[in-house]
């Protein structure tokens, strides 16, 4: 558990490197670094937008096989508005973790019950890609 926080969390720091001042590397190669700042995330600084989110969580809502795909909107809800039950929603939120290439802890993938709720909680993941 403690390993994958701390993988978690170095993804997102951000190092500024610079040269101490008043101190001489034995090495002029060393000044290479001054002044740069490295991004540790393997996502760096890309979001993505909100049109995007919703088309892709749209499409992979509307190629569930036990739903008519022109019934899906961004705001359907997926028991009321498309019939699905509870164990159909566990497998668009799987289906969703796959799409965005996030894991959706079973907290949160319990209250996500609509598409609306999808998208709002895949826009604001800062992991979603």
């Amino acid at each position: 558990m403690a390993t994958a926080v701390r993988i978690a969390v170095l993804r997102h720091i951000r190092i500024p490197v610079q040269a101490l001042e008043g101190f001489r590397p034995a090495s002029a190669s060393w000044n290479l670094f001054r002044g740069q700042t490295r991004s540790l995330s393997s996502h760096g600084d890309e979001h993505l937008e909100r049109e995007e989110v919703v088309e892709r969580v749209l499409a992979v809502v509307k190629s569930f096989p036990k739903l008519d795909p022109s019934k899906v909107a961004a705001d359907s809800h997926f028991q009321k508005d498309l019939g699905l039950d509870s164990l159909d929603g566990v497998e668009i939120v799987m289906a969703l973790e796959e799409e965005f290439k996030l894991e959706i802890p079973d907290k949160e993938a319990d209250k996500i019950d609509s598409c609306s709720v999808a998208i709002e909680y895949i826009f604001n993941h800062p992991m979603s890609g």
